[in-house]
């Protein structure tokens, strides 16, 4: 055992979960400035701790659950470290090579061997290893993320299903190179900072990328408030809206009261989009004519076209309906 290591409980025994420990949390911020930080890719996919010891690996989510079945590409890892514990994100990259949490989403609660197995050969997943908790028995939460950093690196992990990531000393530079590759944006992590368990810290920064976009209005659904999302989309053959989802976030009282101004007098009874509206975002619509546009600030879009957690901004009175392009 390296000297500054420790043995903590949780090394010799469990949480109720199973997992060894909680993951350590990031806090959503702004590009930090100055020395002191290191900038990683922030990648869109499934947080998960390897544990490895014994020649045998156990892979658990960010919740503690156990799914070490539902990835049997991540098995072999085990082959090249021993008595370690890793942090990092399960990814599933489409065919242009960018993170796709939509086709992820078939393999993430996959429980049955020979269903996970067909899967793996089809649609693979990577595991970004970008934390070392534990290694050859000592505990490594009490190092610093730089220290962290450097005793990963000397592990050389990789092989066709999991990375290291490299980790970077221009936060500009990592976040312009995060937009042009199609990222869900940059992890801020300060150099000195210590790996603290189930603590959301803003040691570690999340800084989503985030684009805004023109959307028509084509109805709202009704919730808590009068207005509980609106259901955007942009112009298409014949007239009719192409759907782009439901934004429900940066609605408050007065912009509310400024949509329904706008929105009330243009009721109408049918939907104004083509094609069908999912059933969840249709139930108890109020739909009106496509006259209204909003601006909509957004992280990324589905391969359908939908907007990723999204939110108003502000009405666009200035700007025609018809003047709406798709940015998809």
């Amino acid at each position: 055992m390296e000297p500054g290591a420790r043995r903590s409980a949780w090394y010799y025994s469990r949480n109720v979960s199973g997992a060894p420990l909680k993951p350590m949390l990031a806090m959503t911020g702004q590009l930090p400035a100055g020395a002191g930080w290191a900038y990683e890719f922030k990648w869109d996919g499934v947080r998960a701790l390897a544990d490895i010891a014994a020649g045998r690996q156990r892979l658990y989510a960010r919740s503690g659950v156990e799914i070490t079945t539902a990835y049997p590409e991540l098995i072999p890892l085990a082959e090249q470290v021993d008595d370690a514990l890793l942090d990092g994100e399960v990814v599933l990259f489409d065919q242009a090579g960018r993170p796709s949490f939509t086709a992820l989403a078939e393999r993430m609660h996959v429980r049955n061997p020979a269903k996970a197995a067909r899967l793996a050969a089809t649609i693979p997943v990577t595991y970004m290893i970008f934390d070392l908790i534990r290694l050859g028995g000592a505990d490594l939460t009490g190092w610093p993320y730089a220290r962290r950093r450097e005793a990963l690196d000397e592990l050389g992990l990789g092989a066709a299903r999991w990375a290291v990531p490299p980790a970077f000393t221009d936060g500009p530079a990592t976040y312009a190179a995060a937009g042009e590759h199609g990222l869900e944006g940059v992890m801020a992590k300060r150099l000195g900072s210590a790996y603290r368990p189930g603590v959301r810290s803003p040691d570690w920064l999340k800084v989503k990328l985030e684009v805004t976009g023109d959307f028509v209005v084509g109805g709202w659904r009704p919730g808590a408030r009068r207005i509980g999302g609106l259901l955007v989309g942009v112009p298409g053959a014949g007239g009719r809206l192409i759907y782009r989802g439901r934004v429900g976030g940066g609605i408050g009282a007065a912009l509310e009261r400024e949509l329904l101004r706008e929105l009330e007098p243009l009721r109408t009874t049918g939907s104004p989009f083509a094609g069908d509206v999912p059933r969840e975002d249709a139930r108890g619509a109020i739909w009106v004519t496509p006259l209204v546009v909003v601006e909509v600030k957004y992280g990324q879009r589905t391969p359908d076209g939908r907007l990723r957690f999204p939110r108003i901004l502000r009405l666009r009175p200035d700007k025609p309906a018809e003047e709406v392009e798709d940015a998809s």
